[in-house]
């Protein structure tokens, strides 16, 4: 079936196709309005190197100078980043504050690259919280947030950094006032509305092909009964 066919199956089946068109638009709307809104708080955090530098002075009794091992390389800020990321994001402490897969509560964190081979890229910690509650949503950044300064303190002192030494996490955006993501909703009523289009589209096209059977079929019944007519008119006629 070519383009000018198909325009004039939907031209001649109007009324199928605009009937389930208006009923796609009322799943659509339906779709929208009974997904619930979600809401999203981010807060920005950087690490930092403290001003006395990132090792100690030597002492009498320590002759060689105290290095913080996280700054012991290159892009020391940027790995650790990377380290807080994947561990802030991890099930278990998620479990810990209170978030599993089925919670509406939700966070992710990562630091502002989607694609996590990045992540040593920027000494950056970006938390996002979502919830159906605005603020549920802000709790959640904070929460996660106290856990990244505790989580950064607690592997520094486990790796015997000097506590002169320790990276700072420093709160530079946020948490910001949750804002309404409509993406979800407007996915779904997308979704809904391709699928009755076709369903329209499909819906005209089988209407024109049963419209089409039964035509054929009375022009092939008609010789048919045209004949017996006759036979029967013919035999009346004759004599018994």
């Amino acid at each position: 079936m070519d383009l000018w066919q198909a325009i004039s199956v939907l031209v001649r089946r109007w009324y199928v196709a605009l009937s389930a068109l208006l009923l796609t638009i009322t799943a659509a709307y339906g779709m929208y309005t009974t997904v619930p809104t979600r809401y999203v708080s981010t807060t920005l955090m950087v690490l930092t190197v403290p001003t006395s530098g990132s090792y100690r002075m030597p002492q009498p009794n320590h002759p060689n100078p105290l290095v913080n091992p996280l700054l012991n390389f290159d892009g020391g800020l940027n790995m650790t980043a990377s380290i807080m990321v994947q561990v802030l994001g991890s099930p278990e402490v998620a479990a810990q504050l209170g978030v599993h897969p089925d919670s509406p509560t939700t966070y992710e964190v990562h630091n502002g690259h989607p694609n996590p081979e990045l992540l040593i890229n920027a000494p950056f910690v970006v938390i996002e919280g979502t919830s159906p509650s605005p603020q549920d949503a802000k709790r959640i950044v904070e929460r996660v947030a106290e856990r990244a300064k505790a989580e950064l303190d607690r592997r520094q002192h486990l790796l015997g950094a000097p506590p002169e030494t320790f990276i700072n996490l420093t709160p530079m955006i946020g948490p910001t006032e949750p804002q309404p993501e409509r993406g979800g909703k407007t996915r779904a009523a997308a979704v809904v509305l391709a699928l009755g289009v076709m369903a329209a589209l499909g819906a005209s096209y089988a209407t024109e092909s049963i419209a089409q059977g039964l035509r054929r079929r009375r022009q092939e019944q008609r010789p048919q009964e045209a004949g017996a007519a006759a036979a029967a008119a013919e035999e009346a006629v004759l004599p018994r």
